[in-house]
């Protein structure tokens, strides 16, 4: 019994060891044969090109967080529409319509964050 448990899994377990194995290599090589010479420039904190104003664990205005969550929202309703637009012969009318509904829901939920103001800069 364990040795054809062993038999069939030796593969997935050599596999796992040697992808384990090469991974800590890799690092290991990266680590001692990477330059090591430190500079201010390097070690500044990275603010879209600009100096950095204030120290950078500031707080981020919470328009940044919103606009970034309604761009996910719209992503993902292009996301959906591919594959409804390819299948879109073979699911017929149904799919359709339930596309239209989903489109209805986001269509309806953009227009109230518009004029409830979130995609406006002040």
């Amino acid at each position: 019994m364990t040795a054809d448990f062993l038999k069939e899994y030796l593969p997935i377990i050599l596999f796992l060891i040697i992808a384990l194995g090469l991974s800590c290599a890799f690092i290991l090589i990266n680590f001692i044969l990477s330059p090591k010479n430190p500079d201010p420039e390097k070690l500044s904190a990275y603010e879209c090109g600009f100096e950095p104003f204030e120290d950078s664990r500031m707080e981020f205005d919470v328009r940044f967080y919103l606009v970034a969550i309604l761009f996910i929202i719209f992503d993902l309703e292009i996301a959906f529409l591919f594959p409804w637009a390819v299948s879109l012969g073979k699911i017929g009318i149904l799919g359709f319509i339930s596309m239209m509904i989903f489109l209805f829901i986001l269509t309806v939920g953009f227009i109230y964050e518009w004029k409830k103001g979130a995609l406006d800069w002040e």
